[in-house]
């Protein structure tokens, strides 16, 4: 136990909680950090939500089912009562997830805030009776076996609902994520679905929606790896160039994860995993990328020289260009009533912020730099800068004139004035920007700098109207990425790997029951030919022989011998069991497949492991398990998402193909079978 005392500064507590958890499976619910107390909070207000949702359901279905006036008259009069609390709590939940100050940086340095996004909140399942139940129907084995793998799925569903703010929780989620793969694999099936209900609330609004489908899931945590990532981007140090770096690490990665879910999901059940919604959150993330790189370049130039201060002019306008993209996005009429009004007016604070920000560096090119007739490139430079030409002369003639210069300078920082007015105008507006004392503390600093610099060039003199300047031409010299979600970063062991080979003991294969096979040694061998590994195949039978006879036949799978488990067991392990029971009668347990898929699936692994016999030519070869997983993990991004896939699946050409290759005759494949 970790005592502190009283008056300990609650960052180094949330400092504290975060290495803490960074070494669990994930946070502590009780923890009383701030951004953990939002969590509760949200959660709290989604299940209220849920209530309320319940009770207007059950008040329309009164109102439309009755004829009773009196009746109407007092459900009307409810449902009004409930559509107010659902108001109320809407708003409270919009102030919670506009509440960005919570995941910003412990760091003094003055940067305007990020965006981050709340994770979506679950609530609890218990699958212990489906899976048992499914045990015991489909793969017919003793489900009470498996109460310790049931328990260690429970356990990572329940530490993936508060993962830390760091890479341990990212890795956290990416566990369960890629268990989902395995998960589905072993218990869901087209023809039979376990009845299990995942629930989910919309990060933004808290409408609970709910699916059987485990897809549903899946989308689900991959929205909350993009959802920590933008977290993480937002708590990021940007008042170094290393702290800088992370922070569009991060963001590219949280684009890539809303990314890849608008391209692998259709139809979803929440709004915040819909097409429109994902495509904002991703020219959202692209447009913190792009600040960054800003932040950065700002950063790294020291110098005032003339084409130093128009790059910073140009990545400027470059980042209120792709802000003001975010804009018209969130402006669309399904976004429009969706999005937070703190998030819209963040988003045109900035779009204004930095366009006055361009303004104010081209003036400061224009006006701190002492001209030379041989900066030939920085003409150029110049001529390119502006996205029109401006009226009067010139701007060769302008840029040897220094009086020219000025009053284009001061024409710039006119503009520059006010957009940043326009920003404070806004960020004025919104209750819950106007606490936010850091980004207040900018939009002062930078209106200031500019008046300061507009005072310095103006001149009693000055009677000549001001011409107005024209808009600087965005550009920047680092364009965002879009960084997909790597899953083979984290390895996992599927957890119910005591069932068997996944390419044969899964959940879309079907087989009959568990049959017994007593054989005796007679002169001659078993009379039975064996190929492959975990499981061994029977190839092929003797006719008249003594394992045609005990019952064994072409095409069954050795899952244990002498009631020993061999599922995972090489062929050389089954050969050498056997051989050392030749003095007495041995005991086979074998299961034969009837599935037509399954039998496309293993003709496509015997493929894989007759090209390893061929290399190997040893009985002893490795596992083809391994081989066959991996190239199923490397194929992630199209096997662990198949809820309403926009790309159509590729099969039926292969089942053409292959689908007879169990009727071929065994003497063709010689060199991978053994007889016995």
């Amino acid at each position: 136990i970790i005592q502190l005392p009283l008056q300990t500064p609650l960052f180094l507590i949330q400092r504290l909680d975060n290495d803490i958890s960074g070494s669990s499976r994930g946070c502590d619910p009780l923890a009383q950090t701030q951004r953990s107390k939002l969590q509760h909070r949200r959660a709290r207000i989604n299940q209220q939500i849920n209530k309320e949702m319940r009770m207007r359901t059950g008040a329309e279905n009164l109102f439309r089912a009755t004829t009773n006036n009196k009746v109407k008259e007092t459900v009307a009069l409810e449902l009004s009562f409930v559509n107010s609390n659902l108001q109320l709590l809407k708003e409270e939940l919009e102030e919670l997830n506009s509440s960005m100050d919570v995941y910003q940086t412990d760091s003094e340095a003055v940067n305007v805030p990020m965006i981050p996004l709340g994770l979506k909140e679950t609530k609890e399942v218990d699958v212990t009776v489906a899976i048992k139940d499914f045990i015991c129907e489909h793969y017919g084995e003793d489900s009470f076996l498996y109460d310790k793998e049931i328990k260690e799925l429970m356990e990572l569903r329940q530490a993936m609902r508060t993962p830390s703010r760091n890479q341990a929780g990212l890795e956290l989620l990416m566990e369960y994520y890629n268990q989902l793969y395995y998960l589905d694999q072993r218990f869901f099936s087209a023809q039979k679905n376990l009845g299990v209900h995942f629930h989910w609330y919309d990060s933004l609004t808290g409408v609970p929606s709910c699916q059987r489908a485990l897809a549903f899931e899946k989308g689900s945590v991959l929205f909350n790896i993009g959802a920590l990532y933008t977290q993480i981007g937002a708590r990021q140090d940007r008042s170094a160039t290393a702290g800088i770096d992370r922070a569009i690490d991060a963001f590219q990665r949280a684009a890539g994860a809303f990314n890849y879910l608008k391209e692998n999901f259709s139809n979803a059940p929440s709004l915040d995993m819909s097409s429109p919604s994902l495509c904002m959150l991703v020219r959202l993330m692209l447009a913190q990328v792009q600040e960054c790189v800003f932040e950065r370049i700002t950063l790294t130039t020291q110098d005032t020289h003339f084409t130093s201060q128009l790059r910073l002019a140009q990545e400027a306008a470059r980042v209120s260009d792709v802000y003001l993209l975010v804009q018209q996005t969130m402006a669309q009429p399904l976004m429009k009533d969706y999005v937070p009004f703190s998030w819209v007016s963040m988003v045109q604070v900035k779009s204004e912020h930095f366009r006055a920000l361009s303004h104010y560096y081209a003036a400061v090119a224009l006006c701190d730099h002492m001209w030379e007739e041989e900066e030939e490139e920085a003409e150029k430079a110049f001529l390119q800068c502006h996205a029109s030409v401006p009226a009067g002369p010139q701007l060769s003639q302008v840029l040897r004139d220094p009086e020219k210069r000025r009053k284009l300078g001061k024409a710039h920082l006119r503009r520059a004035v006010i957009r940043h007015e326009e920003a404070m105008r806004v960020h004025s507006l919104c209750k819950i920007l106007r606490k936010m004392d850091i980004l207040q503390d900018v939009l002062s600093v930078t209106h200031k700098r500019s008046l300061d610099k507009y005072s310095e060039l103006d001149r009693e003199d000055d009677f000549d109207e001001i011409a107005e300047a024209p808009e600087i031409q965005s550009h920047t010299h680092q364009k965002p990425d879009i960084v997909p979600p790597n899953f083979s970063t984290v390895k996992v062991t599927d957890i119910f790997q005591r069932l068997g080979p996944l390419s044969v003991f899964c959940a879309r294969a079907r087989w009959g029951p568990m049959r017994v096979i007593c054989l005796n040694k007679r002169e001659g061998g078993l009379g039975l030919t064996l190929r492959g590994d975990s499981p061994v195949l029977v190839a092929g039978v003797v006719p008249g022989g003594w394992a045609e006879e005990a019952g064994l036949r072409e095409g069954d799978y050795i899952v244990a011998v002498d009631g020993k488990d061999c599922k995972w067991a090489k062929h050389g392990e089954v050969v050498h069991m056997l051989k050392s029971c030749s003095d007495r009668e041995v005991e086979i347990s074998v299961v034969t497949l009837h599935s037509h898929d399954t039998q496309v699936s293993m003709c496509m692994s015997y493929q894989v492991e007759r090209r390893a016999v061929m290399l190997s030519l040893c009985s002893d070869k490795e596992n083809t398990r391994h081989r066959l997983l991996s190239g199923a993990k490397g194929q992630s991004s199209a096997s662990l998402l198949n809820w309403n896939r926009k790309k159509k699946r590729e099969g039926s050409t292969i089942t053409k193909r292959l689908g007879s290759a169990f009727s071929l005759s065994f003497g063709s494949i010689r060199d991978t079978e053994a007889m016995y």
